[in-house]
């Protein structure tokens, strides 16, 4: 029943233990108990809301840092990724397999405070032996939820026949 339930929140944190119940057909009261539970055993880490920034005029710039790390023996890369979370800049923070080790996302204001956070701040972590920027131009699907469509244009709704 959990993973039934995470996959519900998962699509809408919105959705009422009520809603769940009458979808996966069992009592409101077990859904409840079952969510408090996940949340007090740390599995329901937060709920937030995917919001289209670009919508309402909000100033800030997104990239994608790629961090190629030494890391230290006895604490694997554990210790310069919990280090990188810290930093109220950071919003995630992935352990990754290929090229690089650690992606990193990162919010600022301007192209230009996000390159200096990136410099003077990531880039100078002992463990840290290089860093490539990558900004984020548009955002077309965040966690699972479209963003930016376009709007349909009313012409193409005409018919000819």
């Amino acid at each position: 029943m959990r993973q039934a339930i995470l996959k519900l929140i998962g699509k809408n944190a919105k959705m009422t233990a009520a809603d769940i119940a009458v979808v996966l057909g069992v009592k409101e009261e077990e859904i409840r108990a079952e969510i408090a539970a996940m949340e007090e055993e740390g599995i329901i880490r937060g709920y937030k809301a995917v919001i289209d920034w670009d919508k309402v005029g909000s100033n800030y710039v997104s990239a994608i840092i790629e961090l190629k790390v030494t890391p230290k023996t006895g604490y694997g890369f554990e210790e310069v990724a919990e280090r990188v979370s810290r930093y109220p800049e950071v919003e995630s923070v992935f352990l990754m397999s290929g090229t690089y080790d650690l992606s990193v996302v990162v919010k600022g204001k301007t192209f230009q405070e996000v390159a200096m956070f990136v410099a003077k701040e990531l880039s100078t972590l002992d463990s840290v032996t290089s860093t490539a920027t990558h900004f984020v131009l548009r955002r077309y699907k965040e966690l699972d939820v479209p963003l930016g469509g376009r709007d349909p244009d009313e012409r193409e709704r005409v018919s000819l026949c």
